[in-house]
């Protein structure tokens, strides 16, 4: 048996998403998403949220932007606060457990330093995603799948949902887990699967951010 785990996952903790825990569970229900991986920006709050209601299905994350960039980080304990360098929020990741890696690296929509700072931390990273569903341009996931196999640094994909409609786009079938470790030696195995968005769904994710 394999799972079907979407590693980029955003409720309405997040301030340009607009999906409740308990919409994120039905959905995932519906499509056979056996995990995901919570990651909203800054905050663990939705993530906690979800493990109240489906303890069995998330992966409690966050996205954390650091002062160059976003780093994603699996299986924490506490929250993490955005601010700090990309080596420090690697550090305090690390010890509570945690795994650390970065969403959407080459996206080039996105800060260029953010690009740069990624190749300088690869060495540090115990996975980088390499397909997002929400990255415009393919290539740019190209670009972090090469980074990846370059460095034997084993790679993730997540839709990066902030509708609901958008859960499952992307995810990573890979044997059961229980724990970070057991994680890492399942994703050794896994394969990437999904399809992108549309583009209007940043349109919607930028109204959200607005109006709140």
């Amino acid at each position: 048996m394999h799972w079907k785990v979407d590693l980029h996952v955003h409720t309405h903790y997040s301030p340009d998403a607009i999906t409740t825990p308990e919409a994120l569970v039905e959905h995932c229900r519906r499509k056979g998403i056996h995990k995901i991986a919570v990651t909203d920006h800054n905050t663990i709050a939705g993530a906690l949220a979800l493990k109240e209601i489906a303890p069995d299905l998330v992966i409690v994350g966050e996205e954390i932007l650091t002062n160059e960039g976003e780093l994603l980080a699996f299986f924490l304990e506490r929250h993490i606060p955005p601010g700090f360098s990309p080596w420090k929020t690697i550090e305090m990741v690390k010890a509570q457990g945690g795994l650390i890696g970065v969403s959407h690296p080459f996206d080039r929509l996105r800060r260029e330093a953010m690009r740069k700072f990624v190749l300088e931390i690869a060495d540090e990273l115990d996975f980088i995603e390499v397909f997002n569903a929400r990255t415009v341009f393919p290539g740019d996931d190209t670009r972090a799948l090469k980074l990846a196999r370059a460095k034997g640094i084993p790679a993730t994909a997540g839709s990066d949902a902030h509708l609901p409609f958008e859960v499952g786009r992307a995810y990573v079938e890979m044997p059961p887990f229980n724990d970070a470790q057991e994680f890492l030696r399942s994703l050794a195995q896994g394969h990437i699967r999904g399809r992108r968005s549309p583009l209007w769904v940043h349109i919607l994710s930028t109204w959200n951010k607005i109006r709140r």
